[in-house]
Order: C-alpha cells, then sequence, then structure tokens
C-alpha cells in the first residue's frame, strides 16, 4: 500500500493557475498508475486525470483537456497536476489516488485502492 497526501490547494482568481503535488509514502510507488479526481459539494466525485506507471501516457477529462496536465516523477514518489486557465466550475476538493499494475487510463473511482485526503481548489469569479 501507499499512503497519499497531496497539497497545493489554494483560492485563486478564474484564469489563474494552480500546481498540485500528491506525495507517496511506502514500497514500489512506479508500480502504480496515478489519477486525480475531485468532488464539488453536492456532487458525485468524478476523474480528472491519470497517469500511467512509467508517465508514457496520460489520460483526461474532456472538461479540463487544454488546460490540466498531469505528470509524475518516480525518483520523488510524487505525481503532480498543473492546473492553467481555471474557471470557477473547476471549484472543488481534489484527490490523487493509486491503482497498482493499473493502465493509467482508469476513470472510475472504485478502481484505485489508495486515496489521499484532498487538498480544497477555489476559483473565484
Amino acid at each position: 500500500q501507499v499512503r497519499l497526501v497531496e497539497s497545493g490547494g489554494a483560492l485563486v482568481q478564474a484564469g489563474g493557475s494552480l500546481r498540485l503535488s500528491c506525495a507517496a509514502s511506502g514500497r514500489s510507488f512506479s508500480t502504480y498508475a496515478m489519477g486525480w479526481f475531485r468532488q464539488a459539494p453536492g456532487k458525485e466525485r468524478e476523474f480528472v486525470a491519470a497517469i500511467s506507471r512509467g508517465a508514457g501516457s496520460t489520460y483526461y477529462a474532456e472538461s479540463v483537456k487544454g488546460r490540466f496536465t498531469i505528470s509524475r516523477d518516480n525518483a520523488k514518489n510524487t505525481i503532480y497536476l498543473q492546473m492553467n486557465s481555471l474557471k470557477p466550475e473547476d471549484t472543488a476538493v481534489y484527490y490523487c489516488a493509486a491503482n497498482r499494475y493499473g493502465s493509467g487510463r482508469a476513470v472510475v473511482p472504485d478502481v484505485y485502492e489508495n486515496w489521499g485526503q484532498g487538498t480544497q481548489v477555489t476559483v473565484s469569479s
């Protein structure tokens, strides 16, 4: 298992940028495909982006494609979510998640075995 801790959430104006980080502790981080999800008040948790174990492939929700970039540094046991051109509808708690031996294209939360505690992103209009 891995323990995940997100950071980087903040209040930002529409059109601004943020970079979220997710640090993993535990063994064999490179065996985990990783994902970012978000959950707004009163809504279900939704997929944002995913990355394969070796960072060779990435996958995005249509709503963030072209604005968000997921990346990972296996030497630092960390993944990132660079968020540009932020919109008020991006406001949510953002979670990172780990899927051991996953493909890096899983969009269903139940596939992921480990989750962080979340970090709040608020985009003001």
